[in-house]
């Protein structure tokens, strides 16, 4: 367990930093366990042997570790941005057109949708974030540069931006998502156009971060809905906290794929992964942690990212709080 603390309550700097370093050092060990995601060949080019992890505290510090600095793609990560932003959008009306259980079923099923008359499960699997994708698609005539918008007033870097040979090899080869939307759509829960859904989807999917911006960018998850502000910006509500709360609780369920009890038992905080590698992870009262390892386990979740977060947590209680 980190010690010494602080009087807030937070871990000292010195601790926290070297309990990242000791993390580096055992999750390096980890490398060649898992491959990277293939399915989309632009992600198959990526150097697998990397590890980058941030911690952002409510108090407003950043400790970075290893490849912290590292752009990557965010992939399934946005779903829970675009999930955020169809909340405050419709507030409670989203949960006409999807779920919020568990699916227990691999990210990008079909099975359910037959049996469940085209209502996925939750926001995070593919069929779920397609539907909020379409929900978003009506509102926003630009829901790239709505989305945009929203990430780099949350990060503070005005250059945030999607990778455009990311979006287009996925767009070449999303041909199981093409069919859930159309799938959707005969069962009446699809509004737009499938081919202008799947466009805007797949240059959210490709938007790049780096950990230390992931971190920050979901602070307001770790701080009742309220982001940070920074270099002169005022503290800003990004979210009520009682759907801060239910987001947070959402991500304990539902945020690593068909993993989430596995990732609940060993981890136990609030996650959402991605097939680039990333995991995002809330400490409500606490902070926010960005893990990224591109080597993926069967399940499509980071190999490192994963154990890196388990570590993190035996070290600093940070479950329990």
């Amino acid at each position: 367990m980190l010690t010494p603390r602080t009087t807030t309550g937070l871990p000292a700097a010195e601790s926290l930093q070297a309990a990242l370093a000791l993390i580096d050092t055992e999750a390096r060990a980890l490398f060649g366990q898992g491959k990277v995601a293939d399915y989309i060949p632009a992600l198959a080019q990526v150097q697998p042997r990397q590890f980058g992890m941030a911690v952002a505290l409510v108090d407003g510090s950043t400790y970075q570790v290893g490849d912290a600095h590292t752009p990557f793609s965010l992939q399934s990560i946005t779903k829970l941005f675009t999930f955020v932003l169809a909340l405050k959008a419709i507030g409670d009306d989203v949960w006409k057109r999807v779920g919020r259980e568990p699916s227990g079923a691999a990210f990008n099923s079909m099975v359910q949708l037959e049996t469940e008359h085209g209502i996925p499960r939750n926001p995070f699997i593919n069929a779920g974030a397609l539907v909020i994708t379409d929900i978003l698609t009506t509102r926003y005539a630009h829901l790239d540069y709505a989305l945009l918008g929203a990430l780099r007033r949350l990060t503070d870097d005005p250059e945030l931006s999607w990778n455009a040979a990311v979006a287009k090899s996925e767009r070449d080869t999303a041909h199981r998502n093409m069919a859930m939307a159309y799938f959707m759509k005969s069962h009446g829960n699809f509004a737009n156009p499938p081919e202008l859904v799947l466009d805007n989807y797949c240059r959210q999917c490709a938007t790049e971060m780096n950990c230390t911006q992931l971190a920050q960018a979901t602070m307001f998850l770790a701080n009742g809905g309220r982001d940070l502000g920074r270099d002169g910006r005022p503290d800003e509500q990004f979210l009520s906290a009682d759907d801060a709360r239910r987001v947070n609780a959402l991500l304990l369920t539902c945020g690593a794929y068909d993993a989430a009890g596995d990732f609940a038992y060993r981890i136990g905080l609030p996650v959402k992964t991605g097939v680039g590698g990333g995991i995002v992870a809330i400490a409500p009262g606490v902070g926010t942690i960005a893990v990224w390892a591109p080597e993926l386990d069967a399940k499509g979740n980071s190999v490192l990212g994963a154990f890196a977060l388990e570590r993190l947590v035996q070290l600093t209680g940070w479950n329990h709080t």
